[in-house]
């Protein structure tokens, strides 16, 4: 299997698992990690999850041999590069907060997987860029996650000239949450995942659903929707629970509901 799903304590693992490919984007990868995101989805017991790469690398980017180009004829090969595009979305509309725990490399497509996720750790020898140029390419699917989190003028050097940026660099550039010690990047994910699983799941939900269809909004539709989530986040039971808890100084107790 490309991708491997284990939960555990309210967060499941997702791990990219091609590490002799350097966990690169095959259409059966990508088919594979979308099924895992809709069983995240699904899953009522899980209210966090972490992305990571097996082996050495985050992922490597697309898999030019390995059917993401022309395999199957120009059309299939198209349809293939839309499934990434929805893919990525997929991310965003989980219902689950997903942390990137990018032990290596991220690369390309890798690069565009971890901007996707609501949180990244990084190793402090991963990697981060866009080396399309280099190859006569250029990284146009990824660049609606990158535009949306690489400073500008940042983000033109890396996509025009191929240059990777280190873990420090990331971090200084608000590109990344933090840096791990050497090896440990999973675990720190796995630190952080645990503090947001603690959470109602249900209201992570209705949160990331929010901050997802809100951040492209113009100001003013912004808030009517999010006016409307309010208001259905203070019918939610978890809500009662939580105020209820505050006000009795005890940990609430959460229903998912």
């Amino acid at each position: 299997m490309p991708v491997l799903y284990a939960s555990n304590d309210g967060v499941a693992t997702l791990t990219l698992s091609r590490p002799e490919r350097r966990n690169a984007l095959s259409a059966e990868l990508v088919d594979d990690l979308f099924a895992a995101l809709d069983r995240l989805a699904a899953d009522d017991d899980v209210a966090c999850a972490v992305l990571t790469g097996e082996g050495k690398a985050f992922c490597a980017g697309g898999d030019l041999a390995g059917g993401m180009m022309a395999d199957g004829g120009v059309l299939a090969a198209r349809r293939k590069r839309a499934r990434f595009a929805e893919l990525l979305e997929r991310l965003h509309t989980c219902g689950r907060p997903v942390i990137a725990a990018v032990n290596g490399d991220a690369l390309g497509g890798g690069f565009g997987l971890a901007m996707a996720c609501d949180m990244v750790v990084l190793d402090p020898g991963a990697r981060l860029g866009t080396p399309e140029i280099r190859l006569g390419l250029f990284p146009m699917i990824i660049l609606a996650e990158l535009t949306r989190n690489v400073p500008r003028k940042r983000l033109s050097e890396m996509i025009y000239t191929g240059r990777r940026i280190t873990a420090d660099e990331a971090v200084a550039w608000n590109i990344a949450n933090r840096v791990s010690e050497a090896g440990e990047a999973l675990s720190a994910a796995h630190e952080l995942a645990g503090r947001v699983a603690a959470h109602s799941p249900a209201i992570l939900r209705l949160g990331k659903d929010a901050f997802f269809r809100a951040e492209d909004l113009p100001l003013s539709l912004a808030l009517a929707y999010l006016h409307e989530q309010l208001e259905a986040n203070l019918l939610a039971e978890d809500a009662a629970e939580g105020v209820g808890a505050f006000l009795q100084k005890r940990a609430p107790v959460w229903k998912g509901r």
